[in-house]
């Protein structure tokens, strides 16, 4: 297909019971896109289901499980929006976790505070001190005293992590410790639950050993209790991680629907909305819809040049292509560089072309290129593990395969030169009935007094690609101006008709004179046509459409501006035809970067068991080097012949990208 997939505008009339499913089905088919927002509104609604995304997000970090910020747009078909009894499943899972983690921290504050305790009381233990001098530690306020256990109940109940609570014997005997500055409030309590101090000795020292005992008792169940939940963590793990990934997925999907809803018009019962969409899809667009909503939705199809913003040029018609899967992984391609305009010619299965047959040229190893083919396929049968880097799958497999067919013709497998030249030699002999150890010469090689002529032959090659590119981009550019009806440009610039005519006679020149022919009065005459009608193209135009003045700047303006334009249009052509040498150049230089690699690496297996194990090495080294390296700066050498030879004649006004609303975690839309 030479020409992006037509588009149309529609609006659709959607009542408010049927709008979460509407959009659920929209963002699943990336069909519609919408458009542009200043911002996200948020409401009543989203804020309560951040809410809830928050607690699932916090429940899965407690219990450590996963939920991946792209599985949204990943699985989107296996989401659905959350149902009626989604959200108590949601907070009952929610509030089952977060019981336990308020069990684990106040476990873990107790513990902290037990030993704290211990720790300062240890200090005294061994002192000879009367057990009433504790009132002076600058740390701790000790009470000892009876108490039931309904009343220690309450106390723990009312003080929380503010003091120690500790049986001292059966008789219900405790001892109550805090921090100093808590000592008020646990005199307040002890008296609610109508605690009963017992006095001691005043010649009593040391610290009681039933306290130490008993303290470090409690330490240990506390400790048993913090095992005991993670353990019970664990099993929620277990449990739960599936559900909580898909409840997460679920509310998220509910968020952006909402964020959506909230951008477009509403009234009581009903929402309006509207969006571009590709011309092929409006029919099961309509169907599919009226099937989810029984019939409940107006939709009202229009062209582009029915649309106002349109027709007012405020609005561009987003670009939509339709390509085959080869074809497709290049689309990245053009759209960096800026997509077509609406209607005007697809560039992008000539860019997937050249693009595979110059990386091929500069890369030509039989070996090399099959490791960039299996990068392609591994890429491709795990796209969902490398997500980033799926798009590149295609572009891979595709340049393997061309650099495996030119090193078939070159004779190269991991830079060696020797092994294919049995095979070779036998096809050759087969076909031409004169064997040759290799196809393509690249490399001159000595004693052969033809290498350097075959090298020219293949820089003359290279020229021929870059005439072949430049002049597609020319045609490009000429039927893309009469479709946009601007026909100066069409007919009488640089890049238009004029200009290819003196492209190609430049062209017929050159090589006449080469092949031994004269430079003859009629080709003054080709060039010279051409020539005029863009140095006078802008006079010409004006006065056929009617415009006036002729000479809109002035005689002497348009006469300066002539000559500017012919001496350009000269030395345009002439440096994007030569800068495809640099092909031939990339190819010499991999195969002399091989030939060194090749080298070293047969002498060092010649020169002992020490030798051999260098040589694999330096093969090994110098092969990756190649691969990365060399690779990298090939495909930026391919994409920039790309730019600066072929786009730059004809996507001089770039497009809109159709964009259609997906689900995505992250909605940016």
């Amino acid at each position: 297909m030479l020409r992006p997939r037509k588009m149309k505008f529609i609006e659709l009339t959607v009542f408010k019971k049927d709008m979460d499913s509407v959009i659920e089905y929209l963002g699943k088919k990336a069909m519609v896109q919408f458009p542009e927002s200043e911002g996200l509104i948020e409401n009543h609604e989203t804020a309560r289901i951040k809410e809830i995304i928050h607690r699932l997000s916090d429940a899965a970090e407690y219990i450590d499980t996963y939920h991946s910020n792209n599985e949204l747009n990943d699985n989107v078909d296996e989401v659905s929006v959350p149902a009626m009894d989604t959200e108590k499943l949601t907070n009952t899972i929610c509030t089952g976790i977060e019981n336990l983690k308020n069990r684990e921290i106040t476990a873990i504050h107790e513990r902290q505070h037990i030993r704290e305790t211990i720790n300062e009381a240890k200090a005294f233990s061994k002192m000879n001190v009367s057990f009433s001098d504790f009132e002076h530690l600058s740390y701790l306020t000790l009470r000892i005293g009876r108490l039931d256990q309904k009343g220690v109940n309450e106390l723990k109940e009312a003080l929380g992590n503010r003091s120690v609570i500790i049986p001292l014997n059966t008789d219900n005997l405790i001892l109550a410790a805090c921090s100093k500055k808590g000592r008020f409030a646990l005199d307040t309590q002890l008296k609610k639950v109508f605690f009963e101090p017992v006095n001691i000795h005043d010649n009593f020292r040391g610290v009681p050993a039933e306290m130490m005992k008993s303290m470090k008792e409690q330490v240990k169940n506390l400790e048993l209790d913090i095992e005991k939940i993670k353990n019970e963590r664990e099993q929620l793990n277990k449990t739960y991680s599936k559900e909580i990934n898909k409840l997460f997925l679920s509310w998220k999907m509910a968020l952006t629907i909402e964020e959506i809803k909230a951008r477009f018009t509403a009234t009581e019962s009903l929402y309006h909305f509207s969006g571009w969409t590709p011309s092929d899809t409006v029919p099961s667009l309509a169907r599919d819809l009226s099937e989810k909503t029984g019939g409940r939705v107006a939709i009202h199809v229009y062209s582009p040049n029915e649309v106002a913003s349109v027709k007012a040029n405020k609005e561009k018609v987003p670009v939509a292509m339709k390509h085959n899967s080869f074809v497709k992984g290049f689309e990245s391609i053009v759209f960096s560089y800026g997509a077509p305009l609406y209607g005007t010619i697809d560039p992008t299965p000539l860019v997937a072309f050249f693009f595979t047959i110059m990386f091929g040229i500069m890369f030509g190893d039989v070996g090399q290129g099959f490791v960039l083919f299996l990068a392609g396929v591994i890429i491709g049968k795990f796209k969902k593990k490398y997500v980033k880097l799926s798009k590149f799958s295609i572009p891979l497999i595709s340049v393997g395969i061309a650099s495996m067919i030119m090193g078939l013709l070159a004779g190269a497998v991991f830079t060696n030169e020797k092994l294919l030249i049995g095979p070779t030699r036998i096809i050759t002999s087969a076909i031409t009935g004169n064997p040759m150890d290799r196809i393509l010469h690249i490399l001159p090689l000595a004693g052969e007094g033809g290498s350097i002529t075959k090298l020219l032959y293949f820089f003359g090659f290279t020229i021929a690609i870059g005439v072949i590119i430049n002049s597609l981009g020319l045609i490009i550019n000429i039927f893309n101006r009469c479709i946009l009806k601007k026909y100066q440009a069409a007919f009488f610039s640089k890049t238009g008709l004029a200009g290819l005519l003196l492209f190609w006679y430049a062209l017929f020149i050159i090589i006449k004179i080469l092949f031994g022919g004269k430079f003859e009065m009629y080709d003054f005459a080709g060039i010279f046509i051409p020539v005029f009608f863009i140095f006078f193209g802008p006079i010409i135009w004006r006065i056929i459409s009617g415009e006036r003045p002729v000479l809109e700047a002035g005689f002497l303006t348009f006469v300066m501006e002539g000559f500017v334009e012919i001496m350009e249009t000269f030395s345009t052509y002439f440096s994007n035809t030569i800068s495809f040498l640099r092909i031939g150049a990339f190819a010499l230089a991999h195969a002399v970067f091989s030939f060194i690699i090749f080298y070293f690496t047969e002498q060092l297996a010649h020169s002992g068991p020490g030798g051999t194990i260098s040589a694999v090495l330096i093969m090994i080294i110098g092969n990756v080097i190649i691969i990365v390296l060399e690779g990298l700066i090939v495909a930026i050498q391919v994409i920039r012949l790309q730019y600066y030879e072929f786009f730059n004649k004809f996507l001089i006004e770039t497009g809109v990208e159709f964009a259609p609303f997906r689900f995505r975690n992250k909605e940016s839309i």
